[in-house]
């Protein structure tokens, strides 16, 4: 029978090709594969032993070109259907478990399918086939790489905006054949860590004392700025706010009705009203036009220790020993909300405009950023170690810092971003201060004063507050401090009772005070 014969000698041809050394293996395996075109086409069997020797045939065929093609070197002609369902299997293993998108992102994210005339939208599963089906087309249609493929080393495509790169690795064992040698190998997206670029500091004039107001006989607890420029508010230990002369310094104003000492004042730029809030649960509204009390906003459960108004609403923020801040309605006295989440006490508050539209600092060493339309927390902050007495918000920039007796931090909003540490000021901080100029000041509990570049971190002046005369040196401390509206004048209020404003020297220059061994620390971006 000839289709029993064929088989035999294809047999016999295999074995003999088996037995040969590898440059006789080559040469056979040509052969081999030249057979089939070399070789008159049969005509189709009729009966089924020649069905089933035709098979045979070809089987026979096929496992003489798997043993022999690797020593050739001979390519295979890809298998589309194959290739493609290993593609899906792989686009569908990786990218699987983020396939479904929400509604908003998908919109803005996904390109729409170009669809021909009258032909209907892809909808649920067929919209997934079709993404994957896109996908697929777009990785087969990559050049082949030939050349690199042979020689075993993975390209490598160029970073896309300096920021994402494509990243290829080669395939295990580089000497092995691959079945689909075009797409040998993985493929990741790799994003480029860019490290943070510190400023040069800028050059700023040293400050000095430029004059000591006495008056108040208890620790000045709060200061506070009119938005003239003209006066500013004081309270202290002795339960007075008093009201001085900025230009002067002389005093035009006490108002007396806490029964405890008053930690919190602000006056409104757009009413005539100065709120305080003191130890004794009451925060007061004053009218200034007749210099009384027209308002009480009850609600806290312990001593209040900071207070901020709201810069474009008609809302006061309180915060203190009960671990809650209180938002409250200026005219109406009601408390819109009680922000909780604090597990101490909330010994800072401070209020923007857009969101965070409020930031508090605790002695439970966090910082909680709260969106004010819905009364919940937006971020916690929980990068300081110790008590977050002090905060300060840029007016120039949408940042603010927080101080702590580990560091003093930077961040930026609307996320609460670290940005960096301010090292140096080893002492409890309880409060800082920053003007239009970005220098930010910072008070010790220890009378220690600090001024730093707030671009750059760098601590340009070093000074002690001086006590006044007759007190003790373990009075030197620095409990509050604000800078005036021009920013050229910081008002400090210390535990000797005393009040200090300083101001710039003008004979300073950046040669008579240069700026000296500068260096970015290492530990200034963790």
């Amino acid at each position: 029978m000839p289709s029993r014969r064929s088989s035999a000698a294809a047999g016999d041809a295999a074995g003999a090709a088996a037995a040969a050394p590898a440059p006789a293996l080559a040469q056979h395996a040509e052969e081999a594969a030249q057979a089939p075109a070399a070789s008159a086409q049969p005509p189709a069997p009729t009966t089924a032993s020649g069905t089933h020797a035709a098979a045979l045939l070809t089987g026979n065929l096929k496992r003489t070109r798997e043993l022999f093609a690797a020593v050739a070197a001979l390519d295979l002609p890809a298998d589309p259907v194959s290739q493609r369902i290993k593609l899906s299997s792989k686009i569908l293993d990786e990218w699987g478990h983020v396939a479904e998108l929400p509604a908003a992102i998908a919109a803005q994210s996904q390109p729409k399918l170009k669809l021909k005339r009258d032909e209907p939208a892809p909808s649920g599963d067929d919209a997934a086939s079709a993404a994957v089906d896109a996908a697929m087309d777009a990785i087969s249609s990559k050049p082949a790489r030939g050349a690199a493929a042979g020689s075993g080393h993975a390209s490598q495509a160029p970073a896309t905006s300096g920021v994402v790169a494509l990243r290829s690795q080669p395939a295990a064992g580089a000497g092995a054949l691959s079945l689909f040698a075009p797409n040998a190998g993985t493929t990741a997206l790799i994003r480029i860590q860019q490290g943070r670029k510190v400023p040069n500091p800028t050059w700023h004039a040293p400050w000095k004392l430029m004059r000591v107001i006495s008056g108040h006989t208890g620790w000045v607890r709060c200061v506070t700025v009119d938005s003239s420029n003209e006066w500013f508010v004081t309270g202290a230990g002795d339960r007075l706010i008093k009201i001085w002369d900025l230009a002067s310094g002389t005093l035009k104003l006490s108002l007396t009705g806490h029964i405890s000492t008053v930690r919190g004042v602000a006056v409104s730029p757009r009413h005539p009203y100065l709120f305080s809030a003191g130890e004794d649960k009451q925060i007061k509204c004053w009218d200034l036009e007749y210099n009384k009390v027209i308002r009480h906003y009850h609600g806290h459960l312990s001593g209040i220790y900071t207070l901020a108004l709201h810069p474009t609403l008609d809302v006061l923020v309180t915060g203190g020993r009960d671990s809650t801040a209180r938002v409250w309605d200026m005219r109406t006295k009601a408390q819109i909300f009680a922000l909780t989440g604090h597990s101490s006490t909330v010994a800072d508050v401070k209020c923007q405009e857009v969101d965070p539209q409020i930031i508090t600092g605790s002695t439970d060493s966090t910082i909680r950023l709260w969106d004010l339309a819905a009364g919940k927390t937006i971020t916690t902050l929980t990068h300081h170690k110790k008590s977050v007495r002090a905060l300060a918000i840029n007016p120039l920039e949408f940042t603010f810092a927080s101080g702590s007796s580990d560091h003093i931090k930077q961040w930026r909003c609307p996320e609460g971003n670290f940005i960096q540490n301010l090292d140096g000021h080893n002492a409890i901080v309880n409060t800082l201060s920053c003007n239009q100029d970005n220098v930010l000041f910072s008070g010790g509990d220890n009378g220690s004063m600090h001024f730093w570049d707030w671009k750059s971190g760098y601590n340009f002046q070093t000074a002690q507050s001086p006590v006044q005369p007759g007190s003790l040196e373990s009075e030197a401390g620095i409990f509050c401090s604000t800078f005036d509206r021009s920013g050229s004048r910081l008002i400090t209020g210390e535990a000797d009772k005393t009040i200090k404003i300083w101001k710039e020297d003008e004979l300073a220059t950046p040669e008579s005070h240069p700026i000296r061994n500068w260096k970015p620390k290492l530990n200034m971006g963790r």
